[in-house]
């Protein structure tokens, strides 16, 4: 169902899926903690389970109980977000090991994109993917979203996207472990 954010706020997210544009791609998305929904975010994709999902936030406030260790993350807060800049930090026993495919670290950012930003605000944090078939490009286009629009319970129009993924940055290892956007100066 393609619904407004307006729209979209009057709705539950307990137990569904979101495709919804974020400051990099079009991502794929549910509420943080509801693993069945987590479960379908893999089948959607067709992605293994050995491959870890990311966590989207609305603010630094909202990643603290994630984390296990701030030290180093709220400079790079402060530096990088909201924006394309994924940082891969030990995560709290909150985040569960479907998301983390087992890892005890988590994926984590808070984008820069208003409609991304709205739902956040408003649903709270979410485990999220772009939204692609496993091994496939990330989708910019929203004539391309739609070809979801029987595996997503929601889509969120955001237009045609421009922009290139986030960078990934392991804070623990002090690494790029992939460039994107975001060039990491520490």
């Amino acid at each position: 169902m393609i619904l407004t954010v307006d729209e979209l706020k009057k709705q539950s997210l307990k137990s569904k899926t979101i495709a919804f544009p974020t400051d990099t791609v079009y991502g794929l998305g549910c509420l943080l903690g509801d693993e069945e929904s987590v479960r379908r975010i893999f089948e959607i994709k067709g992605r293994d389970f050995s491959k870890p999902l990311a966590i989207l936030a609305p603010s630094f406030e909202s990643i603290q109980p994630l984390v296990k260790d701030l030290k180093g993350l709220k400079e790079l807060s402060d530096k990088y977000w909201p924006g394309a800049l994924t940082v891969v930090t030990k995560k709290t026993d909150l985040v569960s090991d479907l998301t983390t495919a087992g890892n005890d670290t988590v994926g984590i950012r808070i984008p820069n994109h208003p409609v991304a930003l709205e739902i956040l605000n408003h649903f709270g944090v979410m485990v999220v993917t772009s939204l692609n078939r496993s091994n496939e490009p990330a989708i910019l286009k929203f004539e391309d979203v739609l070809d979801f629009q029987d595996r997503v319970d929601f889509i969120v129009d955001g237009g045609n996207l421009s922009n290139l993924a986030s960078t990934v940055y392991d804070l623990n290892k002090g690494i790029v472990l992939r460039q994107g956007e975001v060039k990491v100066e520490v």
